[in-house]
């Protein structure tokens, strides 16, 4: 056929917007994921619970990986065959399940390890264990008693927010440099400063970094919930 074949991509877009919709149920899942080993560490459960779930975060981030190459073989064949303008229509399912091979042939365990929903459970479990260890009493991981008020101080510094001066109700983390904000606060920050075209520099005194952007912060549930942890022993 002259200029190349007509094909419509009517259900291919149907497709993918299927499995982009499988792509927010494993987030959410992940997210279910975090939020109950979070629960595990806040109650001092066993260990091989706590690991039970990061267990099931590497499966959901196989899953995600599996479904994102997927659905990039299916766009980068419609892609091609688009720009190609081929003269007769060609086997879709063939050249996208070529596509996909080769995308899976180069998996390895590092990929899982960079899921950023996973980075970001691994993360919280590190910053929950440290903000609740100290009420364990389990051997190494407990502070000296002689240390407790110093710890104790130290960790309600770490709940003012360097922005507002007040206790952070909902905080958020910068991925680049580590401090914490009220989350409404760098925001609305960070907004002034894009109005007046200029970069923010983290709020937090002594810090370097000089380009605080939104889309670096994520929510910092471990430092939530030992703010209302606090907040509750002190009623």
């Amino acid at each position: 056929m002259p200029g190349g074949a007509r094909i419509s991509f009517n259900n291919v877009d149907s497709s993918l917007s299927s499995l982009k919709n499988c792509q927010s149920y494993i987030n959410d899942g992940m997210d279910i994921a975090t939020r109950v080993a979070l629960d595990l560490v806040e109650s001092f459960n066993d260990v091989e619970d706590v690991n039970s779930m990061e267990k099931v975060m590497i499966e959901f981030a196989t899953m995600d990986r599996e479904l994102n190459h997927y659905i990039r073989a299916i766009e980068e064949t419609v892609n091609q065959i688009k720009r190609e303008k081929p003269e007769n229509i060609p086997d879709l399912k063939a050249l996208v399940h070529e596509k996909f091979t080769a995308m899976e042939s180069e998996n390895s365990d590092s990929d899982l390890q960079k899921n950023e929903k996973y980075v970001y459970f691994k993360d919280q479990l590190k910053q929950m264990r440290k903000q609740f260890c100290h009420k364990s009493g389990n051997g190494e991981e407990a502070i000296e008693q002689i240390d407790e008020d110093i710890a104790v101080t130290q960790s309600q510094m770490n709940f003012i927010c360097p922005i507002t001066q007040m206790e952070m109700k909902r905080p958020v983390r910068n991925k680049i440099c580590g401090h914490t904000y009220e989350e409404d606060a760098i925001l609305k920050f960070i907004q002034t400063r894009k109005q007046q075209k200029k970069k923010v520099r983290c709020p937090k005194i002594g810090c370097s970094h000089s380009d605080v952007k939104g889309s670096d912060l994520m929510p910092d549930e471990a430092l939530k919930r030992a703010i209302d942890s606090q907040n509750k022993q002190s009623w």
